[in-house]
């Protein structure tokens, strides 16, 4: 593992943010789709230790085909999973030249309920999904930021399910009650994959001072098996959020699992492969747009892109400009 953790950083030591200056004033040619058909990612696991918390936090990191510098973008995980999961997203971000680092969360991984009997399983996620738990998520993201810094100035953060509430914490949201913010200040950008707003506060309080662009993505049937988020919790974050760029998507009849590889317990719907398309296609996009500042990328979301790959009783909102 050591040899395997030397042999990365020497190839990604020198990443950092990159801004290219975009020339271009219209989208013509641009497709957040596109990618090189033989394109494989590199996989690495690793594992980042917090001394001050004695800490391990595993990471999964999909590397783009060469050694140029590159943003960083993570993911966070919803309750239940691991690392491994969405690589569908892991696996296009790096094809598109993105370093792609899949956090994972001890305590709310997988670990919940892999080591339960079946019937215990349903409870032993509900214990998961703590405000404990929520607050390890929280300080795993600068933890693991910190490990990568020394290569990477700034990042963004995408975050699915209890993934999104971490996202949310750590890219603008004040939390309820105490108005405590655990903002770091060097994620640039996020993508809020299911979002809600907290129980105890409204969307105004918690989101109205975020100040970095937000993506969020949605579905008309996204509903979890636990947690309070209904579809009003969900669709309040975009209206309440003001001076930065905000983007939201709704796709119908999605469910919770939309971003996820595969259909979780409960589902009822038949999965959609367009919805895919759409989270890859949008996601991209923004990344190109606020991390690379790709002008192109940036006409492509102010203009029909978006429509061109969703279906007719998809929602779309757009407020790009500050």
């Amino acid at each position: 593992m050591f040899m395997q953790r030397r042999t990365v950083f020497r190839n990604l030591q020198a990443c950092v943010l990159l801004v290219l200056a975009g020339v271009a004033v219209e989208a013509r040619g641009y497709d957040p789709l596109a990618i090189d058909p033989n394109f494989q990612p590199q996989v690495r696991d690793l594992t980042v230790h917090d001394a001050s918390r004695n800490r391990d936090v595993p990471v999964r990191i999909y590397l783009p085909a060469n050694e140029k510098p590159a943003p960083i973008v993570l993911f966070s995980h919803g309750l239940g999973g691991s690392r491994a999961g969405s690589k569908f997203l892991g696996e296009h971000w790096a094809a598109r030249g993105y370093i792609a680092v899949f956090v994972q969360h001890p305590g709310s991984d997988d670990a919940v309920w892999k080591d339960a009997a079946p019937e215990e399983r349903m409870a032993a996620m509900r214990m998961a999904a703590s405000l404990e738990n929520f607050l390890l998520r929280v300080h795993d993201v600068p933890a693991v930021i910190d490990e990568l810094e020394v290569w990477n100035k700034s990042g963004p953060l995408a975050g699915h399910s209890f993934g999104a509430v971490t996202t949310e914490a750590v890219s603008g949201e004040t939390l309820p009650t105490s108005g405590v913010k655990l903002t770091d200040p060097r994620i640039r950008a996020a993508v809020i994959l299911s979002p809600s707003v907290p129980k105890s506060t409204t969307a105004e309080q918690a989101f109205g001072v975020v100040k970095i662009p937000w993506l969020l993505m949605t579905g008309t049937k996204d509903t979890a098996l636990i947690g309070p988020a209904d579809m009003k919790s969900r669709l309040a974050v975009y209206p309440a959020l003001h001076g930065a760029p905000k983007y939201q998507v709704v796709l119908n009849k999605a469910e919770h699992s939309a971003f996820t590889d595969r259909a979780l317990p409960g589902d009822r719907e038949p999965r959609n492969p367009n919805h895919h398309r759409v989270i890859l296609a949008l996601s991209t996009a923004f990344w190109d747009a606020y991390l690379r500042g790709d002008r192109d990328a940036l006409v492509w979301l102010k203009g029909d892109g978006p429509r061109s790959v969703m279906q007719t009783a998809d929602d779309w909102k757009a407020a790009p400009a500050k």
